[in-house]
């Protein structure tokens, strides 16, 4: 039985995982703590669902491969918004 990372989990991991995420993309500075929640939890969907398209099981993963999960998306997410946003300079 694996357990459930529940409401007060995925804010706890996904802000950290959209915190360290925002240190690796030089974005931290413009986020404050509700954005890295946002970006940790839109980034562990994002990073769920890539690894589930590669065949990875990431049900069974743990809470420590919850982290690396939000924190894969995070980055990912984070690259994404970059790219966008440096276009329009």
């Amino acid at each position: 039985m694996t357990p459930t990372l529940g409401f007060l989990g995925w804010i706890i991991i996904g802000g950290l995982a959209g915190w360290i995420g925002s240190k690796i993309q030089n974005r931290d500075a413009q986020m404050g703590i509700g954005l890295n929640i946002l970006v940790g939890i839109i980034g562990g969907l994002l990073g769920g669902w890539l690894l589930s398209a590669f065949g990875v099981d990431v049900a069974g993963g743990g809470l420590f491969f919850s982290f690396l999960t939000c924190l894969l998306g995070a980055v990912i997410l984070l690259w994404i918004i970059n790219m966008v946003t440096s276009k329009r300079r």
